[in-house]
C-alpha cells in the first residue's frame, strides 16, 4: 500500500497507509492527523490546506480555478500550498510529504 507523510505543526513527521483513490484529508481523518476540513471536502473552504513538498509539487494534477479561489484565502500560503481534499493519492504519489500550516482561516464559501 502507498504511504504518505505529514509533517504536523510541531514539525514531527508521521508516515502513514495512503489508500488509492483517498484525498490527503480523508487519509488525514483517517489517522488523526489535524487537519480540518470543515467543508467535509466540498471545496468550499481552505481549511484542509496544506503545504507539498517542493519535490512531489510538480507529480500532483493541475489545481481547478476553483481551489485556487479557496486557496487565496488560505492561511500561511506558500507557492507549493494545495487544498488536501483535492489532492488524490494515486501509484505515482507514494511518499507524498505535506506539512501542515501553523494555522488555519476558516472563510466557507456560502
Amino acid at each position: 500500500m502507498p504511504k504518505m507523510v505529514f509533517i504536523e505543526r510541531d514539525g514531527s513527521r508521521r508516515e502513514v497507509d495512503a489508500p488509492l483513490g483517498l484525498s490527503v484529508l480523508e487519509i488525514a481523518h483517517a489517522n488523526d492527523i489535524d487537519l480540518e476540513g470543515a467543508c467535509e471536502g466540498s471545496l468550499a473552504c481552505s481549511t484542509c490546506h496544506v503545504v507539498v513538498d517542493k519535490t512531489w509539487f510538480e507529480k500532483l494534477e493541475t489545481p481547478t480555478e476553483d481551489e485556487e479561489d479557496m486557496l487565496d484565502l488560505a492561511f500561511g500560503l506558500q507557492e507549493t500550498s494545495r487544498l488536501g481534499c483535492q489532492i488524490i493519492i494515486r501509484e505515482e504519489l507514494d511518499g507524498l510529504t505535506v506539512k501542515l500550516p501553523a494555522g488555519v482561516r476558516n472563510h466557507q464559501k456560502k
